[in-house]
């Protein structure tokens, strides 16, 4: 078989014969063959047979594609050599399949890192921006409105436009609550949300010490809200500039 797969057809229609070469250093016999490294020794004959007479000069082929075929085979084909060119690439297919693996886990972590960005920005616009907006709505307005009504608490007419400063900020409170809870905070904003919700339960907490003012003119529930509310803007600003070095 060897012999005969080792000649070629001359120009002239004579046959001349080519060298048997060893297996190229560059070249994988089992990518030469098409065949998996755990062949069996059947597999790869049926292969290599196959192969030669696919592209066999005869058949139409070159002496270039026979030569590597031929050089597959004397590795392969001997139980002895195929052994000692398995040993020699051990390494190198251990060391391709470790980078093949370090290169999937960088790309997992690089989508699943996309994927929490992507999950933490949707949080930002779509819970924490409208939450801000009516915080500020409810603390930033207040300087104004305790100022109006200290001109004379026992004005029916300023404690009325007060009280509906409270009503109106007791609403808006009520959309924060619903927005807080209808979206999760994804993992990396645990904490943010954590310190968002403070802020919150301050400004229920001021709100709730004025009403109680409003009902008995109590001036200890006055200043109570009032101190509160000062806290809540000073977590809002704290609030703010963690925002802003998210950088998203």
């Amino acid at each position: 078989m060897l012999t005969d797969l080792r000649r070629c057809v001359r120009e002239d229609g004579g046959i001349r014969a080519l060298p048997l070469v060893a297996s190229s250093p560059g070249q994988d016999p089992y990518r030469v063959l098409g065949i998996a490294p755990t062949a069996s020794a059947a597999e790869i004959k049926a292969a290599y047979r196959a192969l030669v007479k696919q592209h066999h000069p005869d058949a139409g082929g070159d002496d270039h594609t026979i030569l590597a075929l031929n050089a597959a085979w004397e590795v392969l084909g001997d139980p002895q050599r195929r052994a000692e060119y398995d040993r020699r690439h051990a390494g190198c297919s251990t060391a391709a399949t470790a980078t093949a693996a370090v290169g999937r886990a960088a790309r997992s972590a690089s989508a699943q890192a996309a994927r929490g960005d992507a999950q933490l920005l949707a949080w930002l616009q779509q819970v924490y921006a409208p939450i801000d907006r009516l915080l500020g709505q409810v603390i930033n307005p207040f300087p104004a409105q305790l100022k109006a009504l200290s001109a004379d608490p026992y004005d029916d007419s300023l404690m009325l436009a007060f009280c509906n400063f409270l009503e109106q900020s007791q609403a808006r409170l009520e959309k924060v609550q619903s927005l807080y809870g209808s979206m999760a905070a994804p993992p990396s904003a645990q904490g943010f949300s954590l310190s968002v919700y403070h802020c919150l339960s301050q400004v229920q907490d001021a709100l709730a010490e004025l009403e109680r003012y409003t009902m008995g003119y109590v001036d200890s529930y006055l200043r109570d809200g009032r101190e509160m509310l000062r806290e809540a803007k000073r977590r809002r600003s704290l609030l703010q500039e963690e925002r802003r070095r998210l950088e998203i």
